[in-house]
């Protein structure tokens, strides 16, 4: 059943069905929250003034890009964290990106959640465990929702997961085999290219092809600076599939490009697999993070250990030599190495 704009209603029938409907920001059950005017990340981009004052609710990928672009215009920048930052990656990367954020005065407030939020004249108060904090806009940046409340999913069999996402397999087909679902709707993780990604194999899928989207050596990048850029397993993750882990980080004032860049904020980190060596995972908070990362994907798919990828060549003063650099230390002492 279809309501069209006007409140016409009709029936459609279908062979198959692709649900593509996206995901919008979600409000955290705060107290008074709703009845105050807050930004999400859409009015936040489209406003054409600069609030002297911003908090921001999150510690994810919008919190943490949002809060620096603003910081950087000018804005005196306060995040609340309800753990810490990227709480949900190794933890290495929260601290880095925390200790570089203070670095330039944006005040990090961890293991913080606004109790209670007010609007009164012109001014956002929010309650919290270290007391009172009073900003001129209040970003909420605490992740998206997917947009299938509404659509009845269970009328047609169709599974959703805790958050409302539509479960998938690698076909992109749903739980009812004739309807399929790609993007920021489904239990993916929710990237554009992901979304582009499976949009299409579903595309090929309905109309009688075979296509799989395998996400084992999906890069992702936080454009921050520095960036933060991950792909595949961390530590914590390998542990919970059963796979026992041997990995090294090397911090930046060991690469060559970071010296002469003077900027030798944050890490590389390699995880490998104990006893094999395969590479299985790579964590980076470095400038241009999203540029080394895709070389770690193409390794990682390549099944290479740490052994090979050190041993390949890699060009002198780049940043994705680091890749190599790291992959040393399972083997030798980097600080003794001349190249």
């Amino acid at each position: 059943l279809v309501r069209q704009a006007d409140g016409v209603e009709q029936h459609v029938t279908f062979d198959r069905c692709l649900i593509a409907t996206g995901a919008s920001p979600a409000e955290p059950p705060v107290p008074g929250l709703s009845e105050t005017p807050y930004w999400t990340s859409t009015e936040a981009l489209e406003s054409e003034t600069l609030p002297s004052r911003l908090a921001v609710i999150g510690s994810s990928v919008v919190a943490v890009e949002l809060a620096q672009a603003f910081a950087r215009l000018g804005s005196k920048v306060t995040i609340l964290a309800r753990n810490t930052l990227f709480f949900r990656e190794d933890p290495a990367i929260g601290e880095a990106v925390t200790a570089a954020f203070r670095a330039e005065g944006i005040e990090v407030l961890e293991h913080t959640q606004a109790s209670k939020v007010a609007y009164a004249d012109g001014e956002f108060i929010l309650a919290t465990g270290q007391g009172e904090l009073r900003a001129d806009k209040l970003l909420v940046a605490t992740g998206r929702a997917p947009n299938t409340r509404a659509l009845a999913l269970e009328a047609a069999g169709v599974a959703v997961n805790a958050q409302g996402g539509v479960v998938i397999d690698a076909a992109m087909r749903s739980s009812t085999p004739h309807i399929y679902a790609a993007g920021d709707c489904t239990d993916q993780p929710q990237f554009v290219y992901v979304a582009a990604a499976a949009g299409t194999r579903a595309a090929i899928n309905m109309t009688g092809g075979e296509a799989a989207l395998d996400l084992a050596t999906m890069p992702a990048v936080v454009f921050s600076d520095p960036q933060v850029a991950t792909v595949g397993l961390s530590d914590v993750e390998a542990h919970r599939a059963g796979i026992e882990t041997d990995s090294r980080l090397l911090t930046l004032d060991n690469v060559p490009r970071a010296l002469a860049n003077f900027d030798t904020r944050g890490f590389i980190k390699l995880v490998a697999e104990a006893g094999s060596g395969r590479l299985i995972g790579v964590q980076a908070v470095t400038p241009e993070a999203g540029e080394i990362i895709q070389t770690a994907a193409l390794a990682i798919r390549a099944r290479m250990t740490v052994g090979e990828l050190g041993d390949q060549l890699f060009p002198y003063l780049t940043m994705v030599e680091g890749l190599k650099l790291a992959a040393q230390p399972f083997s030798k002492d980097v600080k003794q190495l001349s190249c």
